[in-house]
């Protein structure tokens, strides 16, 4: 039984690998690419175990377009992610085969559209605000600390929490005016969650113009759970700070979470240093989190890194994670 569920799990892959080997599969697209992020390393987590295995995540994916004229153009990406310690996929039994997006859509003069799975406008750009970018579980303090008590729905992963990601959405990426670009997902499907049967919706307003970048974000998924982020960051030669905070409570004003957090980068030639720190409070309790790391770049495709985070629960005992690590991105 287990063998035939792997068999039926691999196929997606084997069939994208096949049609990328026809020739009239191929040249039907204007462009076709598999492409995907691989990382491994071993690390003392705060579990306070030691494991080998993915410290940031891992992909595989799949995208294309077509050049259909006047200015449009059609294009797709399906993404699935998985762990590089067992080759399991990321949230086997509760998370789908293509988890991390699988999308059709246009775009043009007036923007992109694309429908499907996709990280929400909130999620799809917080990352530029934290300096492992929301990927790192040992040193990033926004994987801790944004949006905890907001899931994009509170019930799409087979019955469990998704963070990130909205099913049967519509997505909307706007060029830029004067640097700011609009972004926004809905979803026409009310969550199949107890209690509130709505809708979810998230919308982020961004500005890029020269050293400064900044964010502007709301969400709400369809049990009435909310977060509201604001992010912003000043880069002047190899250094760079960020700063973002972000506030998260659950529908009918219950529970409520207020996160600060503060980075820093410093390149210096093919090493890049970072420092972090994140304040969380939620329910009268204070959490804190500090953490430091360096990348050497090995090409511009190869990475390795280490990374250190400590974590300070209010009234609890502290706890230290540390890893060395090696992500290759192709």
């Amino acid at each position: 039984m287990h063998t035939h569920t792997n068999i039926l799990r691999t196929l997606p892959l084997c069939a994208a690998a096949l049609l990328l080997g026809l020739p009239g599969a191929a040249s039907a697209q204007s462009q076709v690419r598999l492409s995907g992020f691989l990382d491994v390393g071993v690390y003392h987590g705060f579990d306070r175990a030691t494991h080998v295995g993915t410290i940031q995540r891992s992909n595989v994916a799949l995208s294309g377009s077509e050049d259909l004229g006047g200015g449009l153009k059609a294009g797709f990406r399906f993404s699935s992610r998985f762990e590089m310690g067992t080759g399991a996929i990321e949230g086997d039994g509760a998370k789908p085969f293509w988890h991390d997006e699988a999308t059709l859509g246009l775009s043009g003069s007036w923007g992109s559209l694309r429908m499907g799975r996709a990280l929400t406008a909130l999620w799809a750009y917080d990352w530029e605000f934290d300096p492992w970018a929301n990927f790192n579980r040992i040193a990033s303090p926004a994987w801790y600390y944004w949006h905890a008590l907001a899931p994009t729905d509170r019930v799409s992963n087979n019955g469990s929490a998704e963070y990130g990601r909205m099913n049967n959405g519509f997505f909307y990426d706007s060029p830029a005016f004067s640097g700011v670009t609009l972004h926004l997902s809905a979803s026409p499907d009310r969550t199949a969650a107890p209690g509130s049967q709505g809708r979810g919706y998230s919308a982020a307003m961004r500005y890029h113009g020269g050293p400064i970048a900044a964010m502007l974000a709301h969400e709400r998924n369809g049990s009435g759970d909310k977060a509201t982020f604001l992010g912003g960051k000043y880069a002047a030669g190899a250094f760079a700070v960020m700063a973002a905070l972000d506030y998260s409570r659950t529908g009918g004003g219950g529970a409520s979470a207020r996160a600060l957090t503060l980075g820093a980068t410093y390149a210096t030639g093919a090493t890049t240093l970072k420092a972090g720190y994140g304040r969380q409070r939620t329910g009268g309790v204070t959490n804190h989190f500090a953490s430091l790391g360096a990348d050497y770049a090995l090409s511009k495709r190869s990475t390795a890194y280490v990374s250190l985070g400590h974590q300070k629960p209010s009234g609890a005992r502290s706890a230290t994670a540390f890893g060395v690590g090696l992500s290759h991105a192709f």
